[in-house]
């Protein structure tokens, strides 16, 4: 068991109708609010009306239209200009875990006099952060209980993980009938998506009882609860399952007292969203099988193998090599029962920049870190790329 210094201060307020809370917990963070949003589906909803009546007595300005994979150069960069200039005292982000991580970003960068991506980036460290507050219509990504997002800069192809812990939501409000209009795509995406957290923390060398029976508990949650959400939209206690779940994807209780991880998935996945803008999810989807039987050997196999028992009931007795590739083999027929592509090419991408790809994720997401679960060097993530295909 490895020490741990642990601490969320993030609210949650979890259930149907409690966004009828949303004006007392916004008082006391101030009056002028910056109310960001996506496509416009929490209008189709009626959910943008639903907030804006709620807050009728306080100051509200608008930032809509922020899109998947947030920009950095559109999105964050208007939404930091718009607190400046309307000297906004709190953020309120109504939608999916893209709209709060643009929010986040724009928090940091609102309490920052030089440029925004040099916190994004690190090259200087986040001081200070405007409260946020955010309504989730999307369950995936955790970001309603962590501290960081992740900022695309399309013109770079950069995607970055932004993170500190300024960035954790004041409260997160929690309504799993908000996900009902959610459509299979993106409920099936949001699904992988936070599978991949856990597992991005399951594998590590070194953990420990708890961490594992949390991680096998939310990995059996999501893939008990995903089949009846895309059979039957409308299904509360599906949607609130899948929703409860999420949440805790990265928020570092998955982690705590073990090693530590890198998050190789994602950060090869980063690349390819970044790139080709692709749904995150999917990408993830596509990556996680191939990862896995890259880094499957006898020295990482015990990982695949208590994976294999725990979750898909595999039976402990036999090859621990054959139990390790079933376990691999089940988790892909589970992202393909849901519909997920599983080749790049179902979702547009073909050879011609993988290794331009490879090296970009071996120069920017530090995946060869001694100790890790399975370091990368940029032959390995080409391997798995080129196996992706």
């Amino acid at each position: 068991m490895r020490n741990f210094d642990y601490q969320t201060p993030t609210r949650l307020i979890f259930g149907r109708e409690v966004v009828t809370k949303l004006p007392e917990v916004m008082r006391p963070l101030g009056h002028r609010i910056l109310l960001t949003y996506g496509g416009g589906s929490i209008k189709r909803m009626g959910l943008y009306d639903r907030v804006k009546e709620l807050l009728k007595d306080f100051e509200v300005f608008e930032l809509g239209g922020i899109e998947p994979n947030p920009r950095y150069s559109t999105s964050v960069v208007e939404g930091v200009r718009i607190c400046k200039e309307q000297h906004i005292d709190v953020i309120l982000s109504v939608g999916g875990g893209s709209v709060l991580d643009c929010s986040k970003a724009i928090a940091g960068g609102a309490k920052y006099e030089g440029e925004t991506w040099d916190l994004i980036i690190g090259k200087v460290p986040t001081r200070d952060a405007l409260p946020i507050v955010d309504i989730m219509t999307l369950a995936a990504t955790g970001s309603e209980y962590d501290a960081g997002g992740v900022i695309s800069r399309t013109e770079t192809n950069d995607k970055v993980a932004y993170i500190d812990r300024h960035l954790f939501p004041v409260c997160s409000f929690l309504d799993p009938v908000y996900t009902f209009t959610v459509n299979a795509k993106h409920t099936a995406a949001g699904v992988a998506d936070a599978i991949n957290h856990v597992l991005e923390q399951y594998f590590t060398v070194s953990s420990n009882s708890v961490a594992d029976g949390f991680c096998e508990t939310l990995i059996r949650t999501l893939m008990k609860y995903a089949p009846i959400a895309l059979a039957k939209p409308d299904d509360y206690e599906a949607r609130a399952e899948i929703m409860y779940a999420c949440t805790f994807g990265c928020n570092g209780l998955l982690e705590l007292g073990t090693a530590g991880s890198p998050w190789p998935m994602h950060g090869i996945e980063h690349a390819l969203s970044g790139y080709y803008d692709i749904t995150h999810g999917e990408g993830l989807a596509i990556i996680t099988p191939h990862w896995m039987r890259h880094v499957l050997s006898e020295r990482t196999q015990e990982r695949f193998v208590s994976l294999g028992t725990h979750v898909f009931g595999l039976s402990p007795d036999g090859d621990p090599m054959e139990i390790a590739g079933q376990t691999i083999t089940r988790m892909a027929q589970f992202f393909q029962s849901l519909g997920m592509p599983m080749t790049l090419r179902e979702v547009g991408i073909d050879s011609s920049r993988l290794a331009e790809m490879a090296h970009h994720i071996a120069v920017n997401e530090g995946l060869d870190a001694p100790g890790s679960f399975a370091p990368l060097t940029e032959a390995d993530i080409l391997s798995i790329l080129k196996a992706a295909l």
